[in-house]
């Protein structure tokens, strides 16, 4: 019986040469890599450790010089009865860049609406840029609401997104009722403000002419929703010296993160 002739296989097999690949890159290609890797992770290390060093040493000595803004500045809260009537309240603009925000419109129109501040003394500017037709109209309805309780609400809308929150920002500042303006309360769409913020904030601005702008701290609520900031507010002085502040997309970009 004659035999049947079988092919003949090559005596370098694919898992040898894969592995006489990997030595021929690994030296000049991968262990360099591997080095830089290492090298920028030190680097990231050691800059995060200055940081943490510098920001220890700053509130330190901040601490230690008692050069708390409290104690730098004056700041008296007005006072409640001081609320009776406007009197020499700055006139305040609070906006409030909103984009689909189904979840939290109603909150954060809500407390801008329920800052403790005289009615005729504040304006809230709605700046919507939602792209969703339903939510819009809700946000609309709720603007809607609060105008019909007597508060100075304008709801804003534009035909582009040109700028993103920022855009919207600045091109809400470009209304005629603007110009009555003293000071800009900056919020984000899901910060909620205490009704004395106002009270607390201004302040720093009314009697203390080199100040031109006051950011806050943020404070985290619980909710029924996952967690979100409770408030974060930006006011700024709108004069002559200091309009440059509201110009540039890049610095509202910097405002409201």
């Amino acid at each position: 019986m004659s035999g049947v002739g079988l092919p003949e296989w090559g005596t370098t097999m694919p898992g040898a040469q894969l592995a006489a690949v990997w030595q021929q890159v690994r030296a000049p290609v991968v262990a360099p890599l591997l080095r830089l890797s290492v090298a920028l992770c030190l680097v990231m290390t050691v800059m995060l450790f200055a940081e943490k060093v510098y920001m220890a040493v700053v509130v330190l000595a901040v601490r230690l010089l008692r050069r708390r803004p409290e104690r730098m500045y004056r700041w008296e809260p007005m006072r409640d009865d001081d609320l009776e009537s406007g009197g020499e309240y700055p006139m305040v603009l609070v906006q409030i860049p909103m984009y689909n925000e189904r979840e939290v419109y109603q909150l954060s129109i809500g407390a801008a609406c329920g800052l403790a501040w005289p009615s005729d003394r504040v304006i809230v500017q709605v700046l919507d840029d939602s792209t969703d037709p339903v939510i819009k109209e809700l946000v609309q309805v709720e603007c809607q609401r609060w105008a019909s309780k007597g508060v100075n609400i304008k709801y804003e809308v534009r035909d582009n997104r040109r700028g993103y929150k920022a855009g919207a920002l600045r091109e809400g500042m470009k209304h005629a009722y603007v110009r009555g303006c003293d000071l800009v309360a900056i919020f984000d769409a899901d910060f909620q403000p205490d009704p004395d913020f106002l009270r607390r904030a201004v302040p720093f601005l009314v009697h203390n002419p080199e100040i031109a702008l006051v950011q806050a701290r943020w404070k985290f609520g619980t909710t029924s929703l996952p967690p979100l900031l409770c408030w974060r507010l930006v006011i700024s002085r709108l004069v002559e010296s200091t309009q440059f502040l509201m110009s540039d997309d890049d610095m509202y970009s910097e405002l409201v993160i």
